[in-house]
């Protein structure tokens, strides 16, 4: 040690006797290795147990209501064969995985790895597995802007679920909640209420879910309650998502008054997605 210290020489000798000992050195840290190792794949294999038996459950679960959904597809189809309505269009859509989430704490953004080269356009959907996430803004090549849900410049009309009440929904700047704007005092509005897309505006598809209300406040004296809703969506998890391509808005071309001022039934039928009749069908049935 004193050599080592005072001398220069003493270098090369370390390194040799480095050399020597490493073997040492691996044969010792051998067991802690295999102990590590050991606990992370009982860790890992444990993890993918309870995984395999979550993805088991949801398996059941939808199932059960793939089983329901079969009943209940034929009986709408059956119901709208009766009131003679079209029937609602399947919605393509592509897929899409994140790429980067938005740091600033004042804007609620992500990109995602769809241009449009695949597809994508500004305004299009985006939903994850649990409902609405938001929509593009911005479109390059290969990657996409979205803007979601819950920042405070996006809103969308909405309706209840449950009974149909229309409303605005805006974000609130904030992940976990988003406003209902403009209720009534005497609206029929619980918590727990499903909020759905209504179709309204023409961008978003009619039935996709958006919230769950979780606060109703009546203000004594004001004329319209507070409403907070809750994302079903996951906006801070999901990782993959779903861009919609909803058909075009059905346009009617033809007047809707003819010359006598009354209403013309081609365009009744337009509008009614029904096959046109001809004039003469319609003065027999007047």
């Amino acid at each position: 040690m004193f050599a080592d210290h005072r001398f220069t020489r003493m270098e090369d000798v370390r390194a040799q006797m480095t050399m020597v000992v490493a073997p040492v050195q691996w044969v010792v840290s051998v067991p802690s290795d295999l102990l590590n190792w050991g606990a992370l794949a009982l860790s890992d294999q444990q993890a993918l147990v309870d995984e395999n038996r979550r993805l088991r459950e949801q398996i059941l679960t939808l199932s059960h209501r793939g089983q329901r959904m079969a009943n209940l597809t034929a009986e709408n189809s059956e119901l709208r064969e009766l009131l003679k309505a079209g029937e609602r269009r399947e919605i393509p859509y592509i897929t899409a995985e994140l790429l980067s989430l938005d740091n600033d704490p004042f804007s609620h953004q992500m990109v995602i790895d769809r241009g449009h080269r695949n597809g994508a356009y500004v305004g299009q959907p985006v939903i994850d597995a649990s409902g609405l996430v938001g929509q593009v803004t911005a479109v390059s090549a290969y990657s996409s802007r979205v803007l979601l849900l819950a920042d405070a410049s996006h809103a969308l009309p909405v309706q209840i679920n449950r009974n149909g009440l229309r409303f605005i929904v805006q974000g609130a700047g904030r992940y976990g909640s988003v406003n209902v704007l403009h209720v009534p005092d005497t609206a029929d509005i619980r918590e727990g209420d499903l909020l759905t897309t209504s179709g309204l505006a023409g961008r978003f598809p009619p039935g996709y879910p958006v919230a769950r209300v979780t606060e109703v406040y009546h203000d004594p004296g004001q004329p319209f309650a507070r409403v907070s809703a809750e994302p079903t969506a996951q906006l801070q998890r999901a990782r993959h998502f779903l861009l919609l391509f909803p058909p075009p808005r059905e346009e009617v071309d033809d007047p809707i008054w003819d010359e006598s001022m009354d209403i013309s039934a081609k365009a009744i039928h337009a509008a009614q997605r029904l096959a046109p009749v001809e004039p003469s069908d319609v003065e027999e049935e007047r």
